[in-house]
């Protein structure tokens, strides 16, 4: 059946998107003098701006996927760090290791590095994001590929920039440091330079520390923003942000009798130099413009450059109660070129909101892998004692070696991508009652992958259409009861483009396939409550004995997800949320990192006009390190946060925020059999913020 219905929209996917170019062309062109009743809530409506993100001004009441949004107050209060701080705290979502290397989230059961945005533009190069820039962090869960294309398979993590502000200068210092000897600072500063014109500048430098051998680090990161407003109707944004990190990469402890072994949990498996850099140029521009009171676009540019470094040694082989490990690593370079164009037009006319997309890529990125090189084994592979710190100049058997990263190379490609998307949705208010949202995705993508090393080059073109539909009854103003249906797709290249050999070349991409039903409910203007369940199917393409083309069912998940948030009166506010999810592989197995069941609430409580607290419990289950090894687990955890701040005066704030209150000794993620991440310690942070 599946086969059946990606040939259907395959087939007809040229002309669909020729008639609904022509349909929404006559619609956008209709004159209509109905106002847009414009619905500005900060947290409430993604992209206050309504032009990023969903595009269209739609409440989250009225979008039918669930949707979670953290603001710069709510990563301030929590004392947020990085994208991982977030995603502890959110349904649906669970953070993996990424090889200490770069963010790396698991959205409902589909691990991913690349599902990542900037104002609606891809962000896919693997690094760890900083917050210092950012308005808010929007959660979008089910596969998104009408408005994000490739990927978005389990969902996405969009960053909202924060952009200059005309007529009004305002800024901000703020300064933290840690228990552990880690230390930050973030500088915003606004100022308008004329009637139409304002600059905003932000800053932030992160030295890094935490609880493990070796472990350092900084962030230094740049970047100012100017706003013209070139007439009453029209406005641009243009920005610059240059990024310069340097990290220790840590890959966790390995396992015994099928779980982490905690008696090393002092112990780092790696050298003093693993180490990740990242050098990255982003320049973006944004031109908006407001055409009538029902119709609106925007043309965004954005053209980056990315020097990205890895290196790192880590355990590849461990045999209980041993007293030594076998080590292996890689030296992995990569520089990415991007170049985006996009722009969308939104118009709304009678019960109509029509929005038109169109979106180019174009990608150039050049990979290296080197393989260690241990001198005593002239392989990659070399088994040294157990000790603390570890000692790589001697094996085991007390012969002096050494590691050559430069003698192995394991490959060498350069990958050329292009891209052409063009995608339609409507949102239709049949009734006060009764609103329907329809459209689709058609994406032309582009890619050869030059195998330098092997002399020998691949390439594939794939179309692709992706549906999405949705449903929403709303029996009174402040509920919402929503069903939807949404397609995603992943080349055979994969998230990072680094490979593509000819067999795979051969095959269609992985099509991800997710329904879901839900209510929301807006129990006060402060206080909303979201229950959804969903199911979703990955389609793998295959080959079957005859050598011809298959297709059968991959990954499977479906789960419940349940939020409260808001303020439940003046004093009490609250972030709840509760995920039970349950998967199967190909293979009849259970999937990698889907705990059992988690349950996150966080809660602040404002003593009076200066003091106020809060408290955080994340209760995470059990959850499988390997989809091949049902014995190897991560077990459960709970883990406790705390909270203080005080206003010292109207423009002076200090926080204290302490994670892991109880101390416990934990295991987040695993990256493989022997690599489960340690979680810290109890570490408290004080942070102090100054406005003007």
């Amino acid at each position: 059946m599946n086969k059946i219905k990606n040939r259907f929209f395959d087939d007809i996917s040229p002309i669909l998107m020729i008639g609904v170019l022509l349909v929404s062309s006559f619609v956008i062109n209709a004159q209509d003098n109905d106002d847009v009743e414009e619905v500005v809530v900060k947290g409430n409506v993604l992209q206050t701006d309504q032009v990023n993100a969903l595009k269209t001004p739609v409440p989250i009441l009225d979008v039918p996927q669930t949707v979670s949004i953290v603001t710069d107050d709510d990563i301030r209060k929590q004392g947020f760090r990085e994208i991982g701080d977030i995603v502890r705290y959110t349904p649906g979502v669970n953070t993996s290791q990424g090889e200490g290397h770069r963010d790396a989230v698991v959205f409902r059961g589909v691990r991913s590095t690349a599902d990542f945005f900037q104002d609606g533009n891809r962000d896919d190069v693997q690094y760890y994001r900083s917050l210092y820039n950012v308005e808010q962090v929007e959660i979008l869960r089910g596969p998104n590929a009408l408005l994000f294309g490739r990927g978005g398979t389990g969902g996405i993590i969009n960053r909202v920039s924060k952009k200059a502000t005309l007529g009004d200068t305002f800024g901000s210092v703020d300064f933290g440091v840690d228990s552990f000897g880690a230390n930050d600072i973030a500088v915003d500063y606004n100022t308008g330079t004329g009637d139409n014109t304002a600059i905003r500048v932000m800053m932030h430098s992160d030295a890094l520390e935490n609880h493990r051998d070796h472990y350092d680090g900084r962030r230094l990161g740049f970047n100012p923003t100017l706003k013209i407003k070139m007439n009453d109707t029209t406005t641009l944004d243009i920005s610059y942000e240059h990024a310069d990190h340097e990290r220790y990469i840590d890959r966790g402890v390995p396992t015994e009798n099928g779980e982490p072994v905690e008696r090393f949990e002092k112990i780092t498996f790696g050298g003093d130099d693993n180490l990740t850099t990242l050098k990255a140029n982003i320049l973006r521009a944004t031109l908006s413009k407001e055409f009538s009171d029902t119709r609106k676009g925007n043309l965004s540019i954005v053209s980056s450059d990315f020097e990205k470094m890895y290196k790192n040694y880590y355990a590849s082989g461990y045999t209980a109660g041993a007293t030594v490990v076998t080590m292996d690593g890689y030296l992995d370079p990569t520089e990415r070129d991007n170049t985006i164009i996009s722009g969308s037009m939104v118009n709304e006319v009678g019960n109509h909101t029509v929005l038109v997309g169109v979106e180019m890529i174009d990608t150039t990125n050049n990979n290296h892998r080197y393989n260690t090189f241990w001198s005593t084994t002239s392989d990659d592979n070399e088994v040294f004692n157990i000790t603390r710190p570890m000692n790589f100049n001697v094996n085991s058997a007390g012969v002096a070696t050494s590691n050559d990263y430069t003698a192995d190379l394991k490959s060498k490609t350069k990958s050329e991508i292009d891209v052409t998307s063009l995608y339609i949705q409507d949102q239709i208010d049949v009734s006060d009652n009764l609103k329907l949202m329809i459209g689709g995705r058609h994406d032309s993508f582009d890619i050869t992958v030059t195998d330098i090393k092997a002399g020998s080059a691949a390439a594939r073109k794939d179309t692709k259409f992706s549906p999405r539909a949705g449903v929403i009854f709303k029996p009174q103003d402040n509920v919402s009861w929503y069903y939807s249906y949404s397609e995603s797709f992943l080349p055979r290249s994969g998230e990072q483009y680094k490979k593509l050999t000819a067999s795979a070349a051969a095959l269609d991409p992985d099509v991800y396939e997710s329904s879901e039903v839900g209510v929301k409910w807006a129990i006060s203007p402060d206080l909303s409550f979201t229950a959804a369940y969903f199911d979703s199917e990955q389609t793998v393409a295959t080959r079957d004995d005859s050598g011809e083309s298959a297709e059968i069912v991959g990954l499977q998940v479906d789960g419940i997800e349940l939020e409260l948030k808001g303020k439940v009166n003046d004093n009490l506010s609250v972030v709840v949320g509760y995920t039970d999810m349950d998967g199967e592989t190909s293979s009849g197995g259970e999937p990698r990192e889907i705990p059992d069941n988690t349950l996150t609430v966080y809660a602040t409580y404002q003593v009076n006009d200066q003091l106020g607290w809060g408290v955080g419990v994340m209760k995470v289950g059990e959850s499988k390190i390997s989809n091949n090894k049902p014995s190897l687990v991560l077990p459960s955890y709970t883990r406790v946060d705390f909270s203080v701040s005080y206003d010292v005066s109207d423009d002076l704030t200090l926080r204290l925020n302490a994670e892991n209150l109880t101390d416990e000794l934990y295991f987040p993620h695993s990256h493989s059999t022997h690599q489960a991440s340690v979680g810290e310690p109890m570490n408290v942070r004080l942070s102090l913020t100054r406005k003007f």
